[in-house]
């Protein structure tokens, strides 16, 4: 009987590890699902800037024969409609260049991100999109 006890004395000390693997095990489980679910959102915004960007360059193009005033405020009211802002917008002959900026506020104490897309529109020649004093 004596033999008994002493081995159940010593099954007794790992009695509970199995609680702190699956605990341990959970955490890494939920940091990676976090991580994926931020990236994703950071990805997704990202490409929403760049959408928004894109929107923003081709509807300036439309207006980019009345100049850059017309044109770059064309780009601004679109960008805000997507909810971005123009940081830059430069026209030089028919081609319209605008980078917006949109704010993602990331969770887990990282903070806001700030994300910037360009985009370049107007009319395409045999090689695409081309500066007026581009040369080849």
């Amino acid at each position: 009987m004596e033999a008994g006890r002493n081995y159940r004395m010593r099954a007794g000390g790992d009695r509970g590890s199995g609680t702190i693997w699956v605990v341990a095990f959970m955490s890494v489980i939920w940091l990676v699902g976090v991580t994926g679910v931020v990236a994703g959102g950071v990805r997704g915004a990202r490409s929403r800037g760049d959408a928004a960007a894109d929107l923003a360059a081709l509807a300036g193009a439309v207006h980019a024969l009345e100049g850059a005033g017309p044109a770059c405020a064309r780009a601004r009211g679109v960008a805000a409609d997507s909810g971005v802002r123009v940081s830059a917008c430069s026209v030089r002959g028919m081609v319209v260049e605008v980078t917006v900026t949109s704010v993602v506020d990331v969770p887990l104490g990282v903070g806001r991100v700030r994300l910037d897309s360009r985009a370049r529109a107007g009319p395409a020649g045999p090689d695409g999109v081309r500066w007026p004093d581009a040369t080849r």
